[in-house]
């Protein structure tokens, strides 16, 4: 073994460069199924960020199906998802640039289905009997109103349109009964969001194809449903929450069964459409996916015995679970991507019957030696009334290196978005480029994540801008206690409602000394009064009721307490954002600065919330980090771009 060089924390040179992170990686999600063959979808950031559909054949082939300039990505809830369905090898998808519906027959060019009318659509399903599409469609044509949100039929010649459900503020999650005679979607109001409570509708469809004897057969305000799918034999299943946990249910005879009742979530909350925990192997079986304390774990299910069997894979995050056609026997292939501690997130299929699993995508070629690999700790640690949270701690490793004797490294808290979400194990280069450089990073799962039960989940309930913020900084101190880190060069970081956790930790406690917003929350206030339609009413669960609590709006708001704000901030920006303007970032760059407190801001054109374009991301990764090195003072091995530091002295 070669001897291991000493240099201070955060100062090591790593393999793992922003360059090497951003080339060849892509975002892997949505995975469909027509007979044989897998799709899938991947976000390319070395294209822009172009949304490409991608055929894996039986025989080990891929290809791309939705072709230059194509970007099968909808708008629908700005966030999007369920942006294209395959049947019989026809693709349907959403265009980015037109949000107009395009239909790709075998050897042919996309050809568009919709008109240009500046309405969206997502969430497709074939109703191949009426040669139409099943689709949620959000209607941006009426001036000076608020988007309206339907379930409509789209002819599959014509590209004419019919409603098949409106009146509710959203819908999501339409399917057609194996027969075509029933359809299940789920809906609800405002200020619900879907974690929050939704309704299972049912209807028949009649000769006309139009919906008869709808009804409501499950779900309430206080009931979260998630992904209603039927049987091969048409039994309606579905995934609750009414015990405090996600759990699996079906609907037979009129009557709502629970099939497994357990203290784990088997169902996610629906920020994007297409999301899937489970699927049918058989018309008696399912596999599924679910998480227990941050972990998650795949089984099949005896839908009549209850008996949940664990099927062993490597995989400790699993997500978008389909099975190949289960109208016959049994599927033999279930399709899912997976990520562990070690692997990026991967497209896999697995034999069920023999427990074989092959990768058939990965999201990136990077492999990481294991001597420059960090492998996550779970951590729990005390919190508000006698509570606990969680988290992942990362400590730095680097094969080639140590760091000066007594030296303890700083810790990078990471606040994940949301901020009902959760952050995983499963292997993340952009956490292993902070560790292999010595700084250690602390991925936090504070109250009103997922993953851990509706309880846990409420306990954000009025309280954004405090629960969050406690359990990071909380988390902090907690493993500094431990002398794991050093508790003087503690930084924080986060995106979107991550951003707002992070300027929050910043402003109303004096446990961080730096910190970085990619595109945070400043001004909750104004996120009330302009954001999209799909969160406009969810801060008054989070907070209180808008206009009649605005000072508590102004109280949580860090872009009205600039003057608590006493260390050094980076900003980064997307120009385009529709979900947290520009101009919240902008005010609170323009803030700090005029009270002479080192800060930076780093706009990115033509970005909106969230970066996709490679030379972005590897921007935002360089610039965090030159920043920091500025501001404590250690030297970089490895150069970066150097980003504007606007009063800068020096560094600490």
């Amino acid at each position: 073994m070669p001897e291991r060089t000493v240099a201070p924390y955060g100062s090591w040179r790593s393999p793992i460069s922003s360059d090497v992170i951003v080339r060849g990686t892509v975002g892997l999600s949505e995975v469909a199924i027509d007979g044989k063959d897998v799709y899938w979808m991947e976000s390319r950031p070395g294209e822009g960020g172009r949304n490409v559909v991608v055929l894996g054949t039986q025989d080990g082939r891929t290809e791309d199906v939705t072709p230059q300039p194509f970007n099968a990505r909808t708008r629908v809830h700005e966030y999007g998802g369920g942006d294209f369905v395959v049947h019989d090898s026809t693709i349907y998808f959403s265009n980015f640039a037109d949000q107009r519906i395009y239909g790709r027959f075998p050897g042919e060019e996309p050809r568009p289905l919709t008109p240009e009318t500046g309405r969206r659509y997502a969430d497709m399903v074939v109703d191949q009997d009426r040669r139409r599409l099943i689709a949620v469609r959000e209607d941006h044509t009426g001036p000076g109103r608020e988007p309206v949100n339907e379930i409509v039929g789209v002819d599959l010649e014509s590209g004419g349109e019919v409603m098949l459900a409106s009146g509710n503020d959203f819908y999501s999650s339409p399917r057609l009964s194996p027969d075509g005679r029933r359809l299940a979607w789920l809906t609800w109001n405002h200020p619900n969001m879907p974690w929050d409570g939704t309704w299972l509708m049912v209807c028949d469809l009649g000769d006309d194809g139009l919906p008869e004897n709808v009804e409501r057969v499950a779900g309430d305000q206080d009931e979260s449903i998630f992904q209603p799918e039927w049987s091969p034999e048409g039994t309606l299943h579905f995934v609750s929450d009414r015990t405090g946990w996600w759990n699996l249910y079906r609907l037979r005879g009129g009557r709502v069964e629970p099939l497994c009742e357990k203290e784990a979530e088997f169902g996610l909350p629906q920020w994007a459409f297409g999301m899937s925990t489970y699927d049918f192997v058989s018309p008696g079986r399912i596999v599924c996916s679910y998480r227990q304390r941050g972990t998650s774990h795949l089984a099949t299910l005896d839908t009549e015995t209850g008996a949940l069997e664990p099927v062993e894979t490597p995989y400790s995050s699993i997500a978008y679970v389909r099975a190949a056609d289960a109208h016959g026997e049994a599927a033999a292939s279930v399709f899912f991507l997976g990520g562990s501690p070690t692997e990026t997130a991967c497209v896999v299929r697995l034999d069920v019957s023999t427990g074989h699993y092959e990768v058939l995508r990965r999201a990136g070629g990077l492999e990481i030696d294991p001597g420059y690999l960090s492998v996550p700790e779970p951590v729990e640690f005390p919190t508000r009334n006698g509570q606990t949270a969680h988290a992942f701690f990362y400590a730095p490793k680097n094969r080639d290196y140590t760091a000066p004797e007594g030296e303890l490294p700083p810790l990078l808290t990471m606040s994940h978005g949301g901020p009902t979400g959760a952050t995983s194990t499963a292997l993340d280069p952009g956490i292993q480029y902070w560790t292999s450089r010595g700084i250690a990073v602390l991925d936090v799962n504070y109250g009103g994540s997922t993953g851990y039960g509706r309880e846990y989940r409420r306990r954000l309930d009025g309280a954004w801008g405090v629960v969050d913020v406690e359990d990071c900084a909380g988390g902090a101190v907690y493993v500094a206690g431990r002398g794991l880190v050093d508790a003087g060069r503690l930084m924080i970081t986060g995106g979107s409602a991550g951003g707002y956790t992070t300027l929050c930790a910043l402003a109303f406690t004096d446990t961080f000394a730096a910190g970085a917003s990619h595109f945070g929350v400043s001004d909750v206030e104004a996120l009330a009064r302009e954001t999209h339609k799909f969160e406009s009413r969810y801060l008054e669960r989070l907070i209180g009721p808008y206009p009649e609590r605005a000072d508590l709006y102004r109280e949580r708001s860090p872009i009205h307490s600039t003057e608590r704000l006493s260390c050094p901030v980076i900003f980064f920006q997307g120009l385009e954002d529709e979900v947290v303007p520009k101009e919240q970032a902008e005010t609170m760059f323009a803030a700090l600065r005029d009270r002479d407190l080192p800060v930076a801001y780093v706009p990115f054109e033509g970005e909106q919330h969230g970066f996709r374009r490679a030379e972005n991301i590897r921007r935002a990764l360089d610039g965090e980090l030159y920043f920091y090195s500025r501001i404590f003072g250690f030297d970089l091995a490895d150069p970066v771009e150097p980003v504007r530091i606007e009063n800068l002295q020096g560094g600490r």
